[in-house]
C-alpha cells in the first residue's frame, strides 16, 4: 500500500477538494449532534497528527530532513498552479517566501467552507514541518485564507518559536 505522500500525485489541490467535499457535510452533521466547536477541535487535532506523520513520511522518503530537502517538496503543493510563490531568501538556515496566490483558499471559499479550509489546509503547515524535522520552525503572521494579500512563510532551522495563525 502506498503512503500519503504518493497520493499527492493527483495534485494536493485536487486531493484537498475531494477531502473537503466529503468531510464538510459529515462535519456539519456531527456538529449538529455533538456541537460544532467540539467537532472542529477534534478535527483540528486529528489534522495536525496526520500532517506530522506526513512530514515524517516525506523526510524518510527523501532520506534527509534539512531545509534544502524541505524546499524541494514545495513543488508538490504548487502543482497545477495551486500556489504562486515569491522566494525571498533561501540558505542552509532559512527558507522565506510569500504565497501571493492560493487556489486552496479560493477553492474553500467557492465551496463556502473557509473555516474548514483553515483547519484542513492552513493548520497543517507547522505540524507538517515539525514532523519533517522538529528543529525547523515555521513563523507565519498572515494568510490569504484570513483575508491577507499574501501568506508569509518563514522557516528557520535550529529555532523553536512558532507563530502560525490558521
Amino acid at each position: 500500500m502506498s503512503g500519503d505522500i504518493e497520493l499527492n500525485e493527483i495534485g494536493i489541490l485536487k486531493r484537498r477538494e475531494i477531502e473537503a467535499r466529503i468531510l464538510a457535510p459529515i462535519l456539519d452533521a456531527l456538529g449538529e449532534e455533538l456541537g460544532r466547536e467540539r467537532v472542529l477541535e477534534v478535527v483540528r487535532k486529528t489534522v495536525v497528527k496526520i500532517a506530522q506523520a506526513q512530514g515524517r513520511e516525506l523526510a524518510t522518503k527523501l532520506g534527509r530532513s534539512d531545509l534544502h530537502s524541505f524546499a524541494s517538496s514545495l513543488d508538490a503543493w504548487s502543482k497545477d498552479g495551486a500556489l504562486e510563490l515569491r522566494i525571498l531568501n533561501q540558505d542552509a538556515k532559512s527558507l522565506e517566501f510569500d504565497v501571493t496566490e492560493c487556489k486552496y483558499a479560493a477553492m474553500y471559499r467557492n465551496l463556502g467552507i473557509e473555516e474548514l479550509g483553515a483547519i484542513l489546509s492552513c493548520s497543517r503547515d507547522a505540524a507538517f514541518v515539525e514532523g519533517f524535522n522538529e528543529d525547523i520552525t515555521l513563523t507565519r503572521t498572515q494568510t490569504i485564507m484570513q483575508g491577507a494579500h499574501a501568506c508569509d512563510f518563514r522557516f528557520s532551522a535550529g529555532t523553536k518559536s512558532t507563530r502560525v495563525p490558521e
